[in-house]
């Protein structure tokens, strides 16, 4: 019994800490929608120079996966983890001196490198710290604890950014990113001492060699559909929150920053709410992750319609609450970690759940680069961009999403071997 309390208290030690990265993971992917006006005006941006800044992180980001997911799996998350947090901070020490668009996209582009193995990296020490029954409701709460970064992205940045400007902002978050990277490396540890029933010890398990490992994940069908669904959640989401969201409310509803910030603060609020019960809701209502991510993104896609005209009819606290629940349904994308855990062996977790990410990481950066395009295309005055540019853009993420709900309806469930 001590031993097991022991553990357990290791554990979730090991889950705090962790939690304090992907906190500043989350920060780093969505602060840029608050302080857009300010670094647009400081560096002299055009809307489309704006979407390739917000997208190169998340471009560089989906294609850091691709290596970092046999270097997990080898190395230890740990170890990238402390390594990868180093070069987060230079980026965003970096972007807080940037005086071109060059330098503050050479600074994203080292976050967007030094961010990419966190949530699968802490993702593969969970699989060996908790069984896989565990894993939908710890993978669901890390989600939700790392959506701390997403709010104080948002209304908190909005004030830090009015009392000390951008520049001075994002340089104490840089400092801050080194003091918990040294935190990680010296408390985390991949795997217990013991290891738990369900895993298999490194002598005696089969290593997969890298290219076998890709065959068998990228020769599933499901991968693939779940990589589809993937895209076009996160797309939908970083549009949302992670830069079109602060333009669209300020130069479209003509809300203020402070504003602004506090409704994208609420997406943030319901993400967070969602993703503590959205395991409790595959268990005890769809009893199915399947079911659980297709009602969720079935309700999200009916939301984001909001941004090709009707948001801009309705009063503040209806939109408020629109925004609250976006962060809901977004919630339910979580569902994918669970799934893809259910269907490959341990021993190739990492790199599986680091080539789902690229999916994931890709339709936040398309679809923000993207989006950026279709919104310069309609030309930009000193009142900003006119209302249909951001209905015309925000049509690519409904659509996107529409066409991976309904290839996703194609996919295995994969509830029985959770």
């Amino acid at each position: 019994m001590d031993k097991g309390f022991s553990l357990n208290r290791r554990r979730w030690t090991l889950f705090a800490v962790l939690a304090l990265i992907y906190i500043m993971v989350y920060f780093y992917r969505v602060s840029l929608a608050v302080v857009a006006g300010d670094i647009s005006r400081e560096l002299q941006l055009t809307p489309q120079q704006l979407g390739s800044l917000a997208g190169i992180l998340f471009y560089v980001y989906a294609a850091a996966q691709i290596p970092l997911g046999p270097m997990i799996d080898r190395l230890g998350g740990r170890l990238v983890i402390s390594v990868s947090g180093i070069l987060t901070a230079g980026g965003g020490i970096l972007f807080s001196q940037s005086n071109s668009l060059a330098s503050a996209m050479l600074a994203r582009t080292l976050i967007g490198i030094g961010t990419a193995s966190v949530l699968m990296a802490t993702f593969t020490i969970f699989s060996h710290w908790f069984d896989k029954r565990e894993f939908g409701r710890v993978s669901g709460f890390m989600v939700a604890v790392g959506n701390l970064g997403n709010l104080a992205g948002t209304a908190p940045l909005a004030l830090a950014v009015a009392a000390f400007g951008w520049r001075s902002s994002f340089l104490a978050a840089g400092f801050l990113q080194i003091l918990i990277t040294i935190v990680v490396y010296a408390v985390v540890r991949d795997r217990p001492q013991i290891p738990l029933s369900h895993t298999i010890p490194d002598s005696e398990g089969e290593r997969s060699g890298m290219m076998a490992a890709w065959g068998d994940i990228f020769g599933c069908r499901d991968f693939w559909l779940l990589g589809i669904i993937a895209f076009a959640w996160y797309g939908s989401y970083l549009a949302l929150q992670g830069l079109w969201g602060g333009p669209y409310l300020m130069e479209v509803l003509r809300l203020s920053r402070a504003e602004t910030g506090q409704l994208l603060m609420f997406t943030s609020l319901g993400f967070i709410c969602g993703s503590t019960v959205t395991d409790s809701i595959a268990r005890r209502v769809f009893r199915s992750y399947k079911k659980t991510l297709l009602a969720g993104q079935l309700a999200l896609m009916l939301l984001m319609t909001a941004f090709l005209g009707w948001a801009e009819n309705i009063p503040l606290p209806l939109l408020t609450a629109v925004f609250f629940a976006i962060g809901l349904a977004v919630s339910s994308g979580v569902m994918i970690y669970p799934i893809i855990r259910s269907m490959f062996p341990i021993r190739i977790v990492g790199t599986a759940l680091t080539s789902l990410n690229f999916f994931v990481l890709m339709g936040a950066a398309s679809t923000q680069q993207l989006m950026g395009i279709i919104v310069g295309s309609y030309g930009h005055t000193a009142a900003g961009s006119p209302p249909s540019a951001f209905h015309a853009a925000f049509l690519l993420p409904v659509v996107c999403l529409a066409i991976a709900i309904v290839l996703f309806l194609f996919a295995r469930d994969y509830w029985e071997k959770a």
